[in-house]
């Protein structure tokens, strides 16, 4: 049994847990930024850089007061060393290093898609490789197949914007608070999902990937032109998001022969989402699996087991591992028209 302290700090929550290879968190915790980000309808990265740097020492010692654990019990440390906003991904990274290099453990420098690629597996015991997962996020929407820790093929991923980035500016346009996710999912409930025309791009096509600007373009006009109610555009917009994560993923299971789809990442806490994607794993004779809600979203449980997987491997990083904005699960997959090239 090991034990790993994680540390995430990608984007606007700072977090840090222990969790033991048999799959025990011990302690965690979590710090978001979302009031200081709502003005803005988005994170701003030197503030939530600057949030790290206040919060995450007092967090790791938050979680190492709570679990009873010195460092020098720690096995490895692991931390976040992107993708991210650079600001903040430096902030975690750093303190693991600090951190490992005082108490003399291994330092395991997380990819942030690696930790929730293989989050199914910390909540799902029986979840072997390979599987085929659905990683949507705010920053991310990618048909993956996770082969192995280390080893993934990527299927599909956006020519422009994320399916968690088209939430949070469809709520910004709706007038609705930030994270946007949430939101939408919440006034969703009391409205009609088939009022309002919207597009599914690429839906019926043979491309594989991801396409939600237009979408979030038309969500825009649909809010200016004040015909509809806000709760229509909603349930509207989201119905159209779950058809084209349905429709991408179809393809992608013709392409795999991964007995187990998993939907990962703060988008696939959305109830939706979630049963549309279980649906279609069943009409496709594949078995269904998600992480429960508060792993989906950034956290540092993720990144702790992540290293627990990577270290089993014999795969850890020396202290001049760096940080990186951009790091690709895949690095062998083809660059693909658009903003995919940043995937």
């Amino acid at each position: 049994m090991t034990l790993i302290l994680g540390l995430e700090s990608s984007c606007d929550d700072s977090a840090a847990a222990l969790v033991t290879s048999d799959r025990r968190i011990l302690a965690q915790a979590v710090v978001g930024q979302n009031s200081a980000h709502q003005p803005y309808g988005g994170v701003v990265p030197e503030i939530a850089a600057r949030a790290h740097v206040e919060v995450l020492p007092g967090l790791i010692d938050r979680v190492l007061a709570e679990a009873g654990v010195r460092p020098d019990q720690l096995d490895a440390v692991a931390a976040t060393a992107g993708p991210g906003l650079i600001g903040g991904v430096m902030v975690g990274l750093l303190a693991g290093k600090g951190l490992a290099l005082a108490a003399g453990k291994p330092l395991v420098a997380v990819n942030h898609l690696e930790g929730h690629a293989l989050s199914p597996r910390l909540s799902d015991p029986n979840l072997g490789f390979p599987y085929l997962l659905l990683l949507a996020s705010g920053g991310h929407c990618q048909l993956l197949e996770v082969r192995g820790v280390g080893d993934y093929r990527r299927l599909a991923t956006t020519i422009d914007d994320a399916a968690g980035e088209a939430f949070d500016k469809a709520a910004k346009l709706l007038g609705l608070d930030y994270p946007g996710g949430p939101a939408i999912e919440q006034l969703a409930r009391q409205g009609d999902p088939t009022a309002v025309a919207l597009p599914r791009p690429l839906v019926g096509s043979g491309e594989p990937h991801f396409s939600f600007a237009g979408l979030k373009s038309a969500v825009q006009r649909a809010a200016a032109a004040g015909t509809h109610r806000a709760a229509d555009i909603a349930a509207s917009f989201q119905q159209a998001v779950v058809d084209c994560l349905v429709d991408r993923t179809r393809l992608a299971l013709a392409r795999s022969d991964a007995p187990t789809l998993v939907v990962a990442g703060g988008v696939a806490a959305n109830g939706a989402v979630r049963a549309a994607l279980q649906q279609l794993a069943e009409r496709h004779g594949r078995t269904f699996t998600s992480p429960p809600g508060w792993l989906c979203t950034d956290n540092a449980a993720m990144i702790a087991w992540a290293g627990a997987e990577r270290l089993a491997a014999g795969l850890n990083d020396g202290l001049d591992a760096p940080a990186r904005a951009r790091w690709p699960l895949d690095a062998a997959a083809d660059a693909v028209r658009g903003a995919g090239v940043k995937a």
